[in-house]
């Protein structure tokens, strides 16, 4: 059975995007309950050399509908600053969710065999739209999501391997 570059991807990223959205919801819960500030979290990292907990949630809206976007255009590059607070985040990832749920199989299997650049700064790292997505962009994806999860669970948040799953594609 052939997949196409849609079904490999598109899924995967609304997963993951639903299950981030449910897990900063299920977050913010527990922050009120227990009368934390939920914008103390997005500067939060696991160590001084990573990503803050920001960076972490605009890297999964980025490497789903960015990276879709950025394979459509041919170019893509690194996420740019960020200053949004907790609930400017939890409307990011809502906002990317819709936004590829509206994304048409025909808009990403025709990017087939099409090439996609990488650009950081004077580097240029050449891909196929299928390399770029399998190799680069889900990979990242699914990294920062992990990040994000695993700083909330760093607080104390009561979440577990469930709500990063999300709701799985079962067999109907």
């Amino acid at each position: 059975m052939a997949v196409s570059l849609y079904d490999f991807c598109v899924p995967a990223y609304l997963q993951i995007l639903g299950a981030t959205e449910g897990f900063l919801s299920r977050s913010l819960s527990h922050f009120k309950d227990n009368n934390v500030d939920p914008n103390e979290i997005v500067e939060t990292r696991l160590f001084a050399d990573m990503a803050p907990f920001r960076f972490q949630i605009v890297a999964v809206a980025h490497h789903s509908l960015g990276a879709v976007n950025g394979m459509k255009a041919g170019q893509f590059g690194p996420p740019g600053p960020s200053t949004l607070d907790y609930a400017g985040l939890q409307k990011l990832v809502t906002d990317t969710k819709e936004a590829m749920q509206k994304v048409t199989p025909a808009e990403i299997n025709g990017c087939e065999g099409k090439d996609v650049t990488f650009q950081l700064r004077d580097t240029k790292i050449p891909f196929t739209a299928e390399g770029f997505i399998q190799s680069f962009s889900l990979p990242n994806f699914y990294f920062h999501a992990t990040t994000a999860y695993d700083i909330l669970r760093s607080k104390g948040v009561p979440i577990g391997k469930r709500d990063f799953l999300g709701r799985l594609r079962l067999k109907t």
